[in-house]
């Protein structure tokens, strides 16, 4: 069993049985395509038995040197971009105090670079270093992707300057190719620790590989949690590999939704420590399906925030729009709302309420409001935000993108047209062998 429940009571009115049925035909196949690893990108599809192939001896090596870091480190670096750093701090913020930025936890405090090429960004970064003990995590394949270089090469002269370079190798931490790169060399030299990034796992799939794991265990989560609740929903997929399976519930009915014209997929929490959550899944699905000219725009909300700037849009906009509501049942607080002598905000109506209450009734008059405005729903319950769950919502989104990806007729797992900027910026910045499309560029 799975605590992750997939509610399709608001598409209704949108598609008939009849177009749900045409997809639901293709979900034991496409299972199928997945598990025997015969389909596009199959070189790709190390994440589908990812959790369950995780050992305990290499849970409490992460955990031991993670530990490590903890106690000389206020601040902890994660250098990465996309896939190699989206993950981490999804979890992160998900499972951290709301302002853990301002108040003292106990853990280093998780921040990052190489997500951005910002000069601003990178000197408060450094102002900030030169006051902290910190330690850091740079995580790339190759290590010659721009951001991430650019942001390791400035940082790994500061941790060398601030703390001598002996000292300074025992605060890096690699993770990157188990062979070959210019990160791997480097870290070959230079002594330091390293995890791999497997070969046959993308970096939008990266997040339970020590890609997120080392960073999440830093800022004090219970990794093993997490690893437990994805390899209970991969054992789950692996049983129920069928239509009534909740993530191909949730494959299929975006899948049909796209075909009858909802082309835009707005994906909405009602609890804001999920936002990164939302970056993560973002990536997954825009990286995984935007191809071939095909493909659902994933976008995202926060309500009720964004109920005040997006809610317009949403209700009265063009009406190429789904929704997909995370649900979460049981907050981990209580608050009251007080009783008011003088009223004068009209509230006490509400007085002795937990604030929770309003906040799931204003989701389920969103959903209904929603609904009659043009835009189908699609509710995933979850019963709270803890590690457990997290690990099972982390592989239901990703056996869910690679189901709707195949039924879609792409490969979920390459992403052919992130090259186009990059090949671009080096002939701009003069990189030696792009001079031929530098010319051609700065004629236009």
């Amino acid at each position: 069993m799975t605590d992750i429940k997939v509610e399709l009571s608001h598409i209704k009115g949108f598609i008939s049985e009849n177009q749900l049925d045409t997809y639901k035909k293709k979900v034991a196949d496409t299972f199928k395509t997945i598990y025997s690893r015969t389909g596009a990108g199959n070189d790709f599809l190390g994440w589908v038995n990812l959790p369950s192939s995780i050992t305990a001896d290499f849970i409490k090596d992460v955990k031991a040197k993670a530990e490590e870091l903890r106690k000389k480190s206020e601040v902890f670096v994660v250098v990465g971009i996309g896939g190699s750093y989206l993950g981490a701090r999804a979890v992160i913020e998900a499972l951290s105090n709301h302002f853990a930025q301002m108040v003292e936890t106990g853990s280093p405090k998780i921040i990052y670079a190489g997500h951005n090429m910002s000069e601003d960004y990178m000197n408060d970064l450094i102002k900030l270093l030169d006051k902290k003990d910190y330690s850091m995590t740079v995580i790339s394949k190759s290590g010659t992707t721009t951001e991430p270089a650019v942001a390791f090469r400035i940082l790994k002269n500061h941790i060398e300057k601030k703390y001598g370079k002996e000292e300074a190798r025992t605060r890096i931490v690699a993770i990157t190719d188990k062979a070959k790169g210019a990160l791997k060399v480097l870290s070959d030299s230079e002594g330091y620790k390293t995890y791999v990034v497997p070969d046959d796992v993308g970096g939008r799939y990266s997040v339970l590989t020590p890609v997120g794991l080392l960073p999440i265990a830093v800022a004090g989560v219970d990794i093993e949690k997490l690893v437990k609740g994805a390899q209970l929903m991969e054992k789950y997929c692996l049983d129920n590999q069928n239509e009534n399976n909740e993530a191909a519930k949730y494959a299929v009915a975006r899948q049909a939704l796209y075909h009858a014209g909802k082309t835009n997929e707005i994906l909405v929490n009602y609890e804001p420590r999920l936002c990164y959550f939302s970056e993560w899944w973002k990536q997954l699905y825009g990286e995984s399906e935007g191809k071939d000219g095909k493909g659902i725009f994933p976008a995202s909300v926060t309500f009720t925030t964004d109920l005040h700037s997006m809610g317009q849009y949403i209700q009265e906009g063009l009406r190429n729009l789904m929704e997909t509501v995370i649900s979460v049942e049981n907050p981990a607080n209580e608050v009251r709302i007080p009783t008011d002598d003088a009223n004068l905000d009209q509230m006490n109506y509400i007085a002795g309420r937990r604030l929770n209450e309003v906040n799931q009734t204003a989701e389920k008059a969103t959903i209904l409001a929603h609904v009659d405005g043009g835009v189908p729903n699609i509710r995933i319950a979850v019963p709270r935000i803890d590690a457990n769950v997290l690990g099972q919502l982390i592989y239901f989104f990703e056996i869910g993108c690679a189901l709707s990806g195949y039924m879609l007729e792409v490969n979920p797992f390459n992403q052919p047209g992130v090259e186009a900027y990059k090949k671009n910026m080096f002939a701009l910045l003069g990189k030696p062998g792009f001079e031929e499309l530098r010319s051609k560029l700065e004629k236009r």
